[in-house]
């Protein structure tokens, strides 16, 4: 299945990454890596994750302290937020669109 983000999805990534990498040298690069790996996974099985009341699934990094938000449409999961875990919860549900 391929793999589509959202602008705004992309930016959330792009600005994750940004400040991990001014934390440290490399761990931007760690986490990009990271989300690759988790959405690897999600594109080989991507029903596996449930799908929450709000028609989204979501799918957990291991190590970052981030989640991944994606739906399904046709043969592309697309991402809708990559979202730090402490954010406030919702705050991009108005990404879904309905």
């Amino acid at each position: 299945m391929r793999v589509v983000f959202t602008a705004e999805a992309r930016a959330d990534l792009f600005e994750s990454a940004a400040y991990y990498e001014s934390r440290e040298a490399g761990l931007g690069i760690r986490f990009r890596d990271e989300i690759a790996t988790v959405l690897q996974s999600a594109s080989a099985s991507p029903q596996l994750w449930r799908e929450r009341p709000e028609g989204f699934r979501r799918i957990n990094c291991p190590v970052f302290t981030h989640y991944v938000a994606y739906v399904i449409r046709g043969d592309a999961l697309v991402v809708v937020a990559v979202v730090h875990g402490h954010r406030e919860p919702g705050f991009w549900h108005d990404r879904l669109g309905g």
